[in-house]
């Protein structure tokens, strides 16, 4: 059998295919929501930036430019609060403390938290503006901002000195005398905050001294370096899924190993219709060295009876194992194992005092069992989406498949709520077919972050000609996103969706009522399961 052993995107790791002296910003997560929005934005700079749990410091090697401390749902004021002994960084590097950053800088300092009077949550205008600051530089009086905190800082302590305060808030902002070492109780990474960039920018950019070179271009060239010189002639096999992820994945490996790289994409029946033939075709035309596998009915057979959402991912993912692993043994002399696993798959995946808990299993962390020893090479874990379709664009991958839709591991295993049979993976291919062809020809696709439609566990009463019916409701749903980390429902035109209601209704034998998901993420997820 093919064994694994180790698989280091669970450890928060510095990428292994940058050139090691990328200039990077490190961002300690205390578990606040918008940790990952802060990554987002220093990513827009062009620069470089990693999030670590602020319980597992990376190694402080000369490529860190600077460091931010996130926010957090903890108070400082409690007794098992998150705590960093900053001394590591104060002086050293140039620090940025954001709201809960900011009061862990200010309270280990000899300054005081106390409860807010008031809630402090929302929109607020920063009144005053020490605008010669240089990190606030070119920012405007009277500016808004976004507050989310229960505590304040009361007083600062000695050598701090306040650079921004609100009506409500005297100590919005400071700066420690003689440091680039700065806290601010707003958030300038979200968007109601509207020179939050600006800040940041300064921070980044002129603080950290920064050359925000960070490109994708720079990323492909880099990473096929790195690659080849890891791999040299061993070979390599990837499971394809057939979404962007895999495949830009696959192109970089392409591009370094050609021949060497062996491609499984592997049928599991709960695929978009007609998915399977169309999407092997387009990878052949890339010039992948890609096998296709039937395994429909093994995947069937292990879903059988299964309703929790967890249990059929886990169904899911060990048929595709089992499946992957006798594919991978036909292959002589295999040494790696390739996934297209991308940042937020790693962040979602890891929970550990502090950061965001898991949501959910994730289908591309995790799970692969002990026999399968192969080393294993993850060349997009760095990346969040959008910037994986950007490298995707650089590469020259396929518009067909660089511009599809985000789709889920499991496939439609997770879009039909309760047990997976045979005739609901037609019944839903077949809606689904319409509803994803109708925002194609409507123009509607490319608008949309992701489209799918679910089979809810459910029937209702309709009426079809002058007989009762008692048939299966479908859920469209479609979002709009730039990562996946956050995601607000699409506001479809009406006079689409009751075209599309109705050919489902009329062509889809077994469906007699659609309904239309406005739920936002968060707190919904993009998928019901």
């Amino acid at each position: 059998m093919v064994e694994l052993t180790g698989i280091a995107a669970l450890n928060f790791p510095h990428s292994s295919y940058l050139c090691s002296m990328q200039e990077t910003i490190l961002i300690l997560d205390f578990g606040s929501q918008y940790t990952q929005l802060i990554a987002r934005r220093v990513r827009e700079l062009n620069v470089y930036c990693e999030i670590y749990p602020f319980n597992h410091l990376p190694e402080i090697t000369s490529d860190i430019k600077g460091v931010i401390l996130s926010g957090s749902p903890f108070s400082v004021r409690d007794a098992d609060a998150p705590f960093l002994d900053l001394s590591v960084f104060r002086g050293k590097l140039p620090l940025l403390g954001v709201c809960y950053g900011a009061q862990l800088l200010s309270q280990s300092g000899g300054g005081e938290v106390f409860p807010s009077n008031t809630r402090e949550y929302g929109r607020a205008k920063l009144e005053t503006i020490a605008s010669e600051n240089s990190l606030l530089k070119g920012m405007t009086p009277g500016c808004q901002v976004w507050m989310s905190h229960g505590d304040t800082i009361n007083s600062i302590p000695k050598g701090f000195e306040i650079i921004a305060s609100t009506r409500d808030v005297a100590v919005a902002g400071f700066q420690v005398q003689g440091e680039h070492t700065f806290g601010i109780q707003f958030h300038p990474e979200v968007y109601h905050s509207v020179e939050g960039t600006v800040l940041l920018k300064n921070f980044i950019i002129d603080i950290c001294q920064c050359t925000g070179s960070w490109t994708p271009s720079l990323f492909v060239e880099s990473t096929i370096a790195e690659l080849r010189q890891t791999l040299g002639n061993d070979k390599v096999v990837l499971g394809l899924s057939g979404g962007v992820d895999s495949s830009v994945a696959a192109m970089l490996l392409h591009k370094a190993i050609g021949p060497a790289l062996h491609c499984i994409f592997v049928d599991n029946g709960l695929l978009r219709k007609h998915e399977f033939t169309s999407v092997l075709d387009s990878y052949r035309h890339m010039g992948l060295n890609v096998k296709g596998v039937d395994a429909r009915d093994l995947f069937l057979t292990a879903l059988k009876g299964l309703t929790d959402p967890e249990q059929k991912r886990k169904a899911i993912g060990k048929t595709f194992i089992d499946v992957f692993d006798i594919e991978a043994h036909l292959i002589e002399n295999v040494k790696w194992l390739a996934q297209g696993t991308i940042y937020p798959d790693v962040i979602e995946s890891v929970s550990v005092k502090g950061p965001s808990a898991t949501i959910k299993s994730h289908h591309n962390v995790g799970g692969l069992p002990d026999y399968m020893k192969l080393k294993v090479v993850e060349p997009l874990k760095s990346l969040f989406k959008d910037e994986v379709r950007r490298v995707g664009k650089t590469l020259g991958l396929d518009p067909a498949i660089l511009n599809r839709h985000p789709f889920p591991g499991p496939g439609l295993g997770i879009r039909i709520l309760g047990e997976v049979t045979a005739e609901k993976v037609r019944v839903l291919q077949d809606a689904d077919y319409i509803y994803i062809e109708s925002l194609k020809s409507s123009g509607l696709y490319d608008q949309v972050w992701q489209a799918g439609t679910i089979l809810l566990p459910v029937q209702s009463v309709g009426v079809m000609g002058d007989e009762r019916t008692y048939e299966n409701v479908v859920a469209l749903r479609a979002v709009t996103s730039t990562d996946g980390m956050t995601a607000d429902w699409s506001h479809l035109p009406y006079e689409f969706l009751a075209t599309v209601s109705s050919e489902i209704i009329n062509k889809v034998k077994g469906v007699n009522r659609v309904v239309y998901d406005i739920s936002s993420k968060p707190p919904a997820t993009i998928e019901w399961e």
